[in-house]
């Protein structure tokens, strides 16, 4: 797998953006996001097509890795870099069987979880909720910043802080250890898509200079 930089993982949600998911890829990508995730919680199969087919002509010609969040059938369909699955979805080690080339990221909140996803195949882990969050109605309690922590040390792959990260906590969350943030409302509910995904990129160079 290339490498692939997951220091700010912008994920789409139509409920809170006010412009379209093309549009606000736009604006984030070309605003310093290292990863596009494309969520879709509520659209039938050939609009959800449509929707990533278009988001995809955006990441591909700015370079960075666009993920499609649980609908493997989709991430194959537009050829996409990778899909993000949790534990409703389709399971690990069919995924990895079915779309042996694609990124798979996984979906944890604790150490066990974490440990059995490394095993399974998972390329990349999405750990949280670290803080409360209401874009995720079921992302359960928070895990905070030591289990984050945790987390991190326990496995050998890239793990991406997510769940109601800000621009007040993410240096917190970046000095547990973690290869990224992944960010919603924060950027893509924002005024400006691109002043907000700037900021974060501005502060993750800052923290980065400091190490």
């Amino acid at each position: 797998m290339k490498v692939i930089d997951w220091s700010l993982y912008v994920i789409t949600d139509r409920k809170i953006q006010k412009k379209s998911n093309k549009e606000v890829v736009e604006e984030a990508a070309d605003a310093g996001a290292s990863v596009i995730q494309l969520r879709e919680k509520n659209l039938a199969t050939r609009p959800w097509v449509e929707e990533a087919q278009k988001v995809r002509e955006v990441t591909r010609r700015r370079g960075i890795p666009l993920i499609i969040n649980d609908r493997i059938d989709i991430a194959l369909a537009v050829d996409a870099d990778g899909v993000h699955l949790g534990e409703e979805d389709m399971p690990l080690v069919l995924a990895r069987k079915i779309a042996p080339s694609l990124i798979i990221g996984y979906s944890v909140s604790t150490v066990e979880e974490a440990l059995k996803a490394e095993k399974e195949g998972a390329d990349y882990l999405g750990a949280g909720t670290v803080f409360p969050t209401s874009t995720k109605k079921d992302a359960g309690e928070p895990i905070g910043l030591e289990r984050l922590k945790e987390i991190k040390k326990a496995v050998n792959i890239p793990v991406v802080a997510i769940g109601g990260i800000n621009l007040s906590n993410l240096e917190e969350v970046l000095a547990t250890g973690v290869d990224g943030v992944a960010v919603v409302s924060a950027i893509v509910g924002a005024e400006s898509v691109r002043e907000a995904t700037r900021s974060f990129r501005q502060k993750i160079e800052l923290f980065r200079r400091k190490l």
